[in-house]
């Protein structure tokens, strides 16, 4: 015999809004799964109407779209809200916003337009910050890895060892000189005027999504094998943006901006 949940089906969704929220200061260490639970408190404590599927264990209507590995920050995380009252969109940043941790920051809320969100993302904007890295040595290892056709790299998985190419999904790879710090010490202590700097690289990238997905740090992988640059501190991350991908200049373009102008055609 089927069981069926007592009560009434829940309410309906009537509304779907997109946010972009962003992953910053410590927050970049929790998993997926806390940013998840954060969030999801936070929803409760804000009393916004969600609406929840139906079932003997009712979930809010919340998807998440290619969420940022643990250990990266990131700019430009976004998910959908189903809810079972209309709100304006503003209003709901601000909520959410109060009631999340510091470090997880609500950036914008637009009502969700035609189309999937998650076919919008085709790739991500990357800057990685090597302290210890001259930048003409990162130069060097990036156009040995440009010249390349390919490089495969392993990634420990929660089902093993598994091989990506790290160099298909890259689109495009820039150096730059970052900000030198004292050797031994932090910018502006005592020592500053008088010890060593150590130098700063920082690697732009642009990644297409692929499955399986390519990240940063298979990027750098690819740089140790071709290269063996090997940064003697853990370079450090940041999802500067991800969106619709011009083919033309390898740009990321901002995956709201259709939400908004239908949202404008509609007022």
């Amino acid at each position: 015999m089927t069981r069926v949940p007592e009560g009434p089906p829940p309410p309906p969704v009537v509304q779907r809004l997109r946010l972009r929220y962003a992953k910053r200061g410590r927050m970049r260490f929790c998993s997926h799964r806390d940013i998840q639970r954060a969030l999801e408190r936070a929803l409760r404590r804000a009393e916004l109407p969600m609406a929840y599927s139906a079932g003997f264990t009712p979930h809010p209507r919340i998807s998440y779209a290619n969420a940022a590995p643990t250990g990266a920050a990131s700019e430009a995380e976004y998910l959908e809200l189903g809810l079972a009252r209309r709100c304006e969109p503003d209003r709901v940043r601000d909520l959410l916003d109060g009631e999340l941790p510091d470090g997880l920051d609500v950036v914008e809320v637009v009502e969700s337009g035609p189309g999937a969100l998650a076919d919008r993302l085709e790739a991500s904007s990357w800057q990685v910050r090597m302290d210890g890295v001259p930048a003409q040595t990162l130069r060097a290892a990036v156009e040995r890895l440009l010249a390349a056709e390919r490089v495969e790299v392993q990634r420990l998985t929660k089902s093993g060892q598994r091989t990506v190419d790290a160099r298909a999904a890259l689109v495009r790879a820039e150096v730059l000189e970052g900000p030198a710090r004292p050797a031994g010490g932090a910018p502006g202590g005592p020592s500053a005027a008088s010890s060593a700097v150590t130098p700063c690289a920082i690697l732009g990238l642009v990644v297409r999504h692929t499955t399986p997905a390519v990240r940063p740090d298979d990027v750098l992988a690819a740089l140790r094998l071709v290269a063996d640059l090997a940064p003697p501190s853990p370079p450090v991350a940041t999802r500067l943006a991800q969106g619709p991908l011009d083919q033309g200049d390898g740009t990321v373009a901002d995956p709201l901006a259709a939400d908004r102008t239908a949202a404008a055609s509609d007022a």
